[in-house]
């Protein structure tokens, strides 16, 4: 099965996700807090999928906290098949011409 907004929603509603080590720095570094992560999370939506990941199927997610920052997301699955954020950041130019949209 692959990744979705549901498998999200349920993985953050449940508490069966894991954030990874560099996830985590990535956040802290952006001033984001766990509760800004998971409102992120149950109200992304996918923008890039990658399911042939060589580390295994994965996808990038955008929402925003609830003041609007916009944040990226990109999520995974650990081991147990469970949901687990591999990095989290504030898309910027040069990479994004907005949250959406990749400047190719």
């Amino acid at each position: 099965m692959g990744i979705t907004v549901e498998f999200i929603r349920n993985e953050v509603e449940n508490q069966t996700y894991e954030i990874s080590v560099h996830a985590d720095d990535e956040r802290l570094n952006d001033e984001l807090t766990i509760e800004e992560i998971e409102f992120i999370l149950n109200h992304c939506e996918i923008i890039e999928e990658y399911p042939s990941d060589t580390r295994g199927e994965s996808c990038l997610v955008y929402g925003g906290t609830p003041e609007n920052i916009p944040v990226h997301i990109v999520c995974g699955k650990n081991s147990q098949n469970h949901l687990f954020v591999i990095t989290v950041y504030i898309p910027k130019m040069p990479k994004w011409l907005n949250p959406r949209v990749r400047n190719r």
